[in-house]
């Protein structure tokens, strides 16, 4: 077998990621794939030796399995540290990676937080441990790391050493071709972008820590590297990989407006046609130790972003006795009080008066909010009590009585892994209180999800660009591109593959229903009809009976058509902040009127 990096020939599959500060499931692609491709180009081996599949790539014809046969060096990444549902792709179970390399008659190289731990099954509430699955080799460091390594010696050097930033300064650019070769590529797929890894604080259940302290790249290298990926058609990004966004160019903890304001000003500066930019990671501990620069800080987001933005905080239990026994951060009244702050700095809509039109009710604009919290609850930790439960939910009710938003609640149970220090009481009491949690998590989406999502995205909210994923039930399903992106279901079956603009017109607790926006009186169905508010079947019916229209006021109809319908020739009703999508403006004119952008 070659050991000559100019002849050597790799496979790169992606599993899928999803950690705490680290997302990769499609619409996604996380850093680990681009990097080790990097990594791998630095090393010597020319990008055409270099070949990239997903899990589901291969799942969905089994010729390409002959590319995990046949390469010299066959490279898995992939690794779950937080349980999650999935509707863009399955990751890869650990029979199926067991079988890569049962497959692969090359050399094989295993890593990504698959290292920390594998269950029985990517869920919540399991025990995992570490488990080398008959890999030849297996990264406990960082696996691009040692994919360079082991290239650049023959195959036979290796180390489980971490790379440093100067080395994703350059794998990140080199490693950015492979994204053409991912299935979703160009229209609907969103590049990972990492700001920092490690984290200041230690949370008991928490894997992130276990990559030492913050360590933050430089805006010009972030910056550096969304050029790469827009010059391979990437228009969609995130800044999800880390674990506080305020934090970034600081010392771990302080907010630091000015690098916040180089590294989103200089995305725009050099993807001035990107549709999406979005973040994960806010901790809300920054927003109540250091209030004025993190309303600065969230300012300046709020300029840049695109709408719909998500800020993910890291509550995780609401009982002071979990909070104490799992070094938790923040109280309830903390996190409400940053809840407060991301709502007034960033919850406003494009197209409003930002000082003060109203953020929800028939008034407000007709887009999403640009920034908003979210809120995640683990279950499961040390301290946990019939109470918890209790706690929880009366901080949740605080909110909405508060009249506050948040784009979404995720409720998960703890998965343990060796490291942190869940890892010796493990999943016991996630189990013990297995049927609590299931009634608590019910009772949460009935009674609060529902009611946050119609302040969120109240009817006739428009959402451009959903799109079209599966159809269920005589409904089409889809969403945007984006952080936590709304689940809409779309009357009829359409076909898949498409981007459509849409028009909310009802909730569920974790979805929205939706029409094409503009509906067509003089076309549309009696199924997207009758899911437009005010419109019953025997009203539809009339609609239909009375076809063609030469304009709305031709319909008989007692409601606000002209938030969702337009006939042949009429141009729809406004909306606020849609602006021209086809055209993008340059970053100082978008700064100064963010709400044409979008």
């Amino acid at each position: 077998m070659t050991t000559d990096p100019a002849t050597l020939s790799v496979t790169i599959v992606d599993g899928y990621v999803d950690e705490p500060a680290h997302f990769g499931v499609p619409p996604y692609i996380s850093t680990y794939p681009r990097y080790t491709a990097g990594a791998l180009v630095d090393a010597g081996v020319p990008r055409e030796q270099i070949t990239y599949h997903t899990i589901d790539d291969l799942r969905d014809d089994n010729g390409r399995w002959a590319d995990v046969a046949d390469a010299d060096l066959m490279i898995y990444v992939g690794g779950m540290t937080v349980p999650g549902k999935y509707v863009g792709g399955t990751p890869a179970e650990p029979d199926e990676v067991r079988r890569l390399t049962w497959e692969a008659d090359g050399t094989t190289l295993l890593g990504g937080p698959i290292r920390f731990g594998v269950g029985e099954e990517n869920k919540g509430a399991e025990e995992t441990e570490r488990d080398d699955l008959d890999y030849d080799f297996v990264a406990k460091g960082d696996v691009e790391a040692a994919a360079h390594d082991l290239v650049r010696e023959g195959l036979e050097g290796f180390s489980d050493r971490m790379r440093d930033n100067e080395e994703i300064r350059r794998w990140a650019r080199e490693g950015a071709f492979v994204v053409e070769q991912h299935p979703n590529h160009p229209d609907y797929l969103i590049a990972e972008l990492e700001t920092s890894r490690g984290c200041a604080y230690r949370c008991s259940f928490c894997t992130e820590p276990l990559y030492g302290d913050p360590a933050f790249r430089t805006a010009d290298s972030v910056v550096d590297e969304v050029d790469a990926l827009s010059d391979h058609g990437v228009r969609d990004f995130r800044l999800g990989r880390q674990a506080d966004i305020l934090a970034f160019g600081g010392d771990g903890e302080a907010p630091n407006p000015d690098a916040l304001r180089d590294l989103y000003g200089g995305i725009r500066e050099v993807a001035p046609d990107l549709r999406t930019l979005h973040l994960d990671n806010m901790n809300p501990v920054t927003i109540t130790d250091y209030p004025e620069k993190s309303r600065e800080g969230i300012r300046i987001i709020a300029e840049h972003n695109t709408p719909g933005d998500t800020a993910a905080f890291g509550l995780e239990s609401a009982d002071p006795v979990v909070q104490e026994e799992n070094n938790l951060l923040v109280s309830a009244e903390e996190c409400l009080e940053a809840v407060r702050v991301v709502n007034e700095e960033a919850g406003w809509r494009p197209g409003g008066d930002r000082e003060s039109a109203p953020n929800f009710g028939a008034d407000a604009s007709r887009r999403l909010p640009k920034l908003l919290p979210g809120i995640n609850l683990v279950h499961g930790l040390e301290g946990e009590r019939s109470e918890t439960f209790e706690h929880n939910k009366r901080f949740l009710r605080d909110l909405l009585d508060e009249g506050l938003m948040v784009r979404r609640i995720n409720i998960r149970q703890v998965m343990a892994f060796e490291g942190t220090e869940m890892s010796e009481t493990g999943a016991e009491i996630a189990r013990d209180h297995k049927q609590q949690f299931k009634r608590y998590k019910r009772e949460v989406r009935e009674e609060i999800d529902n009611a946050m999502l119609r302040r969120v995205a109240p009817p006739g909210t428009v959402l451009p660009d959903v799109h079209l994923e599966y159809h269920q039930d005589g409904k089409t399903f889809g969403r945007q591109l984006g952080t936590y992106a709304l689940l809409v279901a779309i009357p009829g079956e359409r076909e898949l593959g498409r981007t459509v603009d849409v028009a909310v017109t009802d909730h569920g607790y974790r979805s929205v229903t939706g029409v094409p926006y503009p509906l067509d009186l003089n076309a549309a169905s009696m199924d997207e009809l009758t899911a437009v508010p005010g419109i019953g079947r025997s009203t539809a019916g009339d609609v239909v009976v009375n076809r063609p229209y030469d304009s709305l006021d031709a319909v008989e109809a007692d409601i606000d058509l002209g938030r969702f319908a337009t006939v042949d020739g009429e141009p729809p009703a406004p909306v606020p902040g849609l602006g021209d999508r086809e055209g993008r403006v340059g970053t100082a004119d978008w700064t100064e009127t963010p709400e044409a952008d979008d």
